[in-house]
């Protein structure tokens, strides 16, 4: 029997779900949405878990890649297509949430999402703190510039 393991992911916690090849829910729970205590409570379960799943987010990459790194066959899925599919479900709450997702992840009816290395989003985060400093002097510049020009000092430009 194989068994897949859903993860409805906030900032502050995460909801879990795993359930059966058949669709049967075994378990669910609410845990801080932190690798180490995920990974825990899935090596918990009695059984070998085939796959985790969670849909595409701010925590995707951190959750992906550590998870990966403790030995789970993880898929992030497109964030789109999950909640379309979930928006067909009555009750919105992170374990009803959790439960389609693993649902999904089960029947394979996803589209799962290319995770960039953590290089390159090292890269992107420098490039980008880069750029929002160098506009902060500009603006910075500019209106000392401005100020002064008042007094009828004229500074050059850089």
């Amino acid at each position: 029997m194989e068994y897949y393991a859903g993860l409805d992911v906030s900032l502050r916690s995460c909801a879990l779900c795993i359930v059966d090849g058949k669709g049967t829910v075994l378990f669910e729970r609410e845990l801080p949405c932190e690798v180490g205590d995920i990974a825990e409570c899935l090596l918990e379960f009695p059984h070998p878990i085939e796959r985790v799943g969670f849909e595409a987010g701010s925590m995707s990459q951190h959750l992906f890649f550590g998870l990966t790194g403790e030995g789970f066959d993880v898929v992030c899925m497109e964030a789109r297509q999950v909640s379309a599919a979930l928006s067909a479900m009555r009750n919105k709450t992170d374990k009803t949430d959790a439960r389609g997702i693993a649902q999904i992840l089960r029947t394979g009816w996803f589209s799962p999402v290319h995770m960039k290395s953590r290089e390159a989003h090292g890269l992107r985060a420098l490039l980008s703190t880069r750029k929002t400093l160098l506009k902060k002097t500009i603006d910075l510049a500019n209106e000392v510039r401005g100020l002064l020009k008042v007094f009828g000092v004229r500074l050059p430009k850089l």
